[in-house]
């Protein structure tokens, strides 16, 4: 049984997620099988590009019951990037897409200006500091334990997840003045904006805590 299985629908970094996690200390698999997903102690969703296409390649992979059961039995799910947005219910990418439904809220564009009106770049690429989108102390025995926050992290992407409950934001950041969910839970279901794997010692510190019992 591997420590972590990263899910492979032929969408996301694969190769530097599975390195960064082996890195860690993990057992890792990348597999689009069915029963190693559901026999790993921990999954990991990553992702890059456009929502559908995400939900899309999992559909067609017949992945999407199999990460479902994986929350319902309580395993801990780890959504990166897109892997992350496709935890919620619908995305405005492109039209309206319907997401996994693990966390409720909608993934929507990054506002093209700041809160000041200036116009500002998008995508949000590159690093970013994260603030606690509640108290610091919320962030213990989370995926951000023993981070302080205004650490950085690396960005990239065009749409940003909404949550509908505040209570499932763990921290935010800041672009142009606009919070970010960048960290994201609701109980076995977690997902960083981030990119841990190219965000250094931080990004590490986030996996590791990932893999603790």
């Amino acid at each position: 049984m591997a420590d972590v299985a990263v899910i492979d629908y032929g969408v996301g970094n694969l190769l530097s997620v599975s390195r960064a996690l082996l890195h860690c200390g993990a057992t890792v698999e990348v597999t689009d099988d069915p029963a190693r997903i559901l026999n790993a102690r921990r999954v990991v969703l990553p992702g890059v590009g456009a929502f559908a296409y995400g939900m899309d390649a999992l559909q067609a992979r017949r992945l999407v019951d199999v990460v479902h059961e994986v929350s319902r039995r309580g395993t801990p799910l780890l959504g990166i990037c897109l892997g992350m947005q496709m935890l919620m219910d619908t995305s405005a990418e492109f039209g309206e897409t319907a997401g996994l439904g693990l966390i409720t809220g909608r993934v929507v564009p990054v506002p093209e200006r700041a809160t000041d009106g200036e116009p500002q770049k998008i995508p949000h690429i590159g690093w970013n500091g994260l603030a606690p989108a509640s108290t610091p102390a919320a962030w213990s025995g989370t995926l951000l334990d023993g981070i302080a926050p205004g650490e950085s992290v690396y960005f990239v992407h065009s749409f940003m997840a909404q949550p509908e409950d505040d209570a499932h934001r763990l921290a935010d950041c800041l672009y142009g003045g606009v919070a970010v969910s960048a960290v994201i839970r609701n109980l076995n279901v977690m997902g960083c904006q981030f990119h841990p794997e190219k965000s250094g010692e931080v990004g590490l510190r986030v996996l590791k805590n990932f893999l603790r019992p």
